[in-house]
């Protein structure tokens, strides 16, 4: 294995930097609730668990989003965790608004979270802090129910700017 070093001050260009997150690997989720009688959600690939005590969760989401402002104003958002065979799903989340849950089965909860109904697992949460990082804003989710499918599927990933699967491993 050939061994480059490292220097400071190095051009840290944002197409370089993309490239080499971009090699290590990371869960899909579906973020979602109805806004104002509106079906509004996301995609994010930056999803991870934070806390047991509490229970929080987080995801990352560009400052430039014009979907967040609008989701944020939920009382509860849902998270969908994705499985491998949802990267249609996905690109749909992240295109045109008016468009993004047709022909997506969902199940509203009473709190107006929106849950994809073939994700792998379900949380039901609540923002709990934001913190500016950059040109993306870190949203820390407190969970108030989670439900795991026995869907045996894995889970959608997204690796080097586009959508995979996992292997299964003995």
């Amino acid at each position: 294995m050939t061994v480059t070093p490292l220097f400071t001050n190095q051009d840290l260009d944002p197409d370089r930097l993309r490239e080499a997150f971009g090699v290590f690997p990371s869960g899909v989720v579906a973020v979602a609730a109805e806004v104002d009688g509106v079906r509004t959600g996301l995609a994010a690939s930056s999803f991870t668990s934070v806390s047991l005590e509490p229970p929080l969760v987080q995801f990352s989401v560009a400052n430039t989003s014009k979907t967040w402002p609008v989701l944020r104003r939920a009382s509860h958002l849902g998270l969908t965790v994705l499985a491998e065979d949802h990267s249609g799903v996905c690109r749909q989340l992240a295109g045109p608004v008016e468009q993004r849950f047709d022909g997506v089965e969902v199940t509203l909860s009473d709190h107006g979270s929106l849950f994809l109904d073939e994700g792998l697992a379900r949380f039901d949460c609540t923002v709990y802090r934001e913190v500016e990082a950059g040109d993306h804003t870190i949203v820390l989710l407190q969970l108030h129910a989670v439900e795991q499918a026995s869907d045996p599927s894995l889970p959608l990933v997204f690796h080097r700017s586009g959508f995979a699967g996992v292997s299964a491993t003995a």
